[in-house]
């Protein structure tokens, strides 16, 4: 199988090259390699043709899209980002890459692709109330969160919620720019499946973390930001209370999860678009995640803040059984494995 991967060198986009061609497959890479990912050219990965292009660039997405079997669509500004003034980059980035690529696959007549999605389309996760079942707390405000009010209280009655597992039917509810522009991925991806028969998954990413993440960038994840603290001799800075829960998962995890779905996608109905929570499947609070990364590395204990972001949810976990019974994906690197190993390992 060919198969062009955009963003290809990049954190996830990397892992997912290494593990096609080790599987046998031929990879395209195509990666515009922006300053804000790459502070240094990375090294092209052997066995794979390299494209250091621009997605939103026609003429080279249609070049890259020569041969190719199946598309793994990785290329995307990450992250929360600094403040609202990011939008306009977030929206060229993701959405405006996406249809690009999507129109030059429906000439071209590529029919499958594998979509990085993101667990933030949900928004808040599942939550339910004693009294009143499962509900949906609406946004956190900034007297909240100033006066230390982290919970989600219940919207009918006030009372304290407890968090569970959302699944890949829930509602949608992106609250910040970033999550905004991975729903619009998505629709987008549905949109062209239903248009040219296509089929598309979206592997919806939990909280990757592992070798080879960007460092020292507000566009990075958390686990990200912790690990850098920590190589500054620093104790790494927990927002709210560390209570959040979060599902951490290993990109090599990922990145199989991705290998995956490029096998089976093809195994679709024409026309499809197919949603996967992509998770460990085993929860954690961010500061368990800070505790035990300072404890793997050896480093001061973190430092819990009581800081917020106004764009950040409460708790997000998901169900990933879907993944795990249609493609028969599992995660393998457990949570105090990867953290030691994470704790050791380079960033970018």
């Amino acid at each position: 199988m060919r198969v062009l991967v955009t963003g290809g060198a990049g954190f996830i986009g990397s892992q997912v090259v290494g593990l096609l061609t080790r599987h046998g497959h031929e990879a395209v890479v195509l990666d515009a390699l922006l300053p804000a990912a790459h502070a240094v050219a990375p090294v092209p990965p052997a066995g794979a043709e390299w494209i250091t292009r621009d997605v939103r660039d026609p003429e080279a997405v249609r070049a890259a899209l020569r041969g190719v079997d199946a598309v793994c669509h990785q290329a995307a500004m990450v992250g929360l980002g600094s403040d609202f003034s990011d939008a306009p980059d977030y929206v060229g980035c993701n959405d405006l890459g996406t249809a690009v690529l999507l129109a030059a696959m429906a000439e071209a007549g590529v029919r499958d692709l594998v979509l990085a999605g993101s667990m933030v389309v949900y928004g808040e996760g599942a939550y339910a109330c004693a009294r009143h079942g499962a509900v949906r707390p609406g946004p956190r405000s900034p007297a909240e969160l100033d006066a230390g009010g982290f919970e989600p209280p219940c919207p009918a009655c006030g009372s304290p919620l407890e968090p569970g597992l959302v699944g890949e039917d829930a509602p949608v509810d992106p609250r910040n720019v970033y999550a905004a522009t991975k729903l619009m991925q998505e629709h987008l991806a549905s949109a062209w499946a239903r248009s040219t028969g296509g089929r598309a998954v979206s592997l919806r990413y939990h909280n990757v973390y592992g070798p080879g993440m960007p460092r020292d960038t507000p566009y990075a994840g958390v686990a990200s930001f912790f690990r850098s603290a920590l190589e500054r001799g620093e104790a790494p800075r927990v927002f709210e209370d560390g209570r959040q829960r979060r599902d951490f998962v290993h990109v090599r995890d990922v990145a199989a999860a991705n290998v995956t779905a490029l096998g089976a996608v093809r195994e679709h109905a024409p026309g499809s678009f197919t949603a996967y929570n992509t998770g460990s499947g085993e929860p954690h609070t961010i500061g368990e995640m800070a505790g035990e990364l300072a404890t793997a590395f050896g480093g001061p204990a973190p430092r819990v803040t009581g800081e917020y972001r106004l764009g950040d949810v409460r708790h997000i976990t998901a169900d990933s059984s879907r993944l795990r019974t249609e493609l028969g994906w599992r995660a393998e690197v457990g949570f105090t494995a990867g953290m030691a190993e994470f704790a050791a390992a380079p960033l970018r």
